[in-house]
């Protein structure tokens, strides 16, 4: 899958004056990206546009216009874009209130092993969670989490072919299923593999 270069970034100037057009259609993009499975967890399933669109805003905040610092940029989000046989997401747990969002995020420790996707007709598929670091201690998880998915030869074809996609966490204090994403989803996901 292609990955973001640093020619196919605009300069902090050229990206601050179409910054409101890029970000009307990045979250149109996003939209059939995000699977919420139960009321707390969402995955956002990444690719070229939401990693791109995320370098271009960490430069910007940053105000990063460095080489040897884009480049870095582009190093740390890069592999958040799927290879074309597995999805990657970042796993949000969301809890709107502070209190709440504690108390839940030390009941659920080990929860980011737990989330699953199936392609209809085959096992399911257990995420492979946070490559880049350890989110979690004994006490409690983090609220993000970086999930990869991979998926056989025999997956992609039948995804790719129209077979249906479930999604689910089975955590002892989290359990939801999500028996068929919806048909943009499913065709976000599908344009993800080769």
């Amino acid at each position: 899958m292609r990955k973001v270069t640093r020619n196919e970034l605009m300069s902090l100037e050229q990206y601050s004056a179409q910054r409101s057009a890029i970000r009307t259609h990045v979250m149109q993009h996003k939209q059939a990206r995000r699977v919420a499975i139960g009321p707390h967890a969402t995955l956002y399933f990444e690719d070229y546009t939401t990693i791109q669109y995320q370098v271009q805003e960490m430069l910007r905040a940053e105000r990063i216009f460095e080489s040897a610092e884009i480049d870095n940029e582009i190093a740390v989000y890069n592999p958040l874009i799927p290879d074309g046989r597995n999805w990657k997401a970042t796993f949000m747990l969301e809890y709107e209130d502070v209190e709440q969002r504690r108390i839940a995020l030390a009941g659920l420790v080990g929860i980011e092993q737990n989330v699953w996707v199936q392609v209809i007709g085959f096992p399911r598929v257990m995420a492979i969670a946070d490559e880049d670091l350890d989110r979690n201690t004994e006490e409690k998880t983090s609220a993000v989490h970086f999930l990869r998915f991979e998926l056989s030869p025999a997956m992609v074809v039948a995804a790719k072919e129209g077979a249906g996609i479930a999604m689910g966490i089975e955590h002892p204090n989290y359990h939801y299923v999500v028996s068929s994403v919806t048909e943009a989803q499913r065709a976000a996901l599908v344009r993800d593999l080769d």
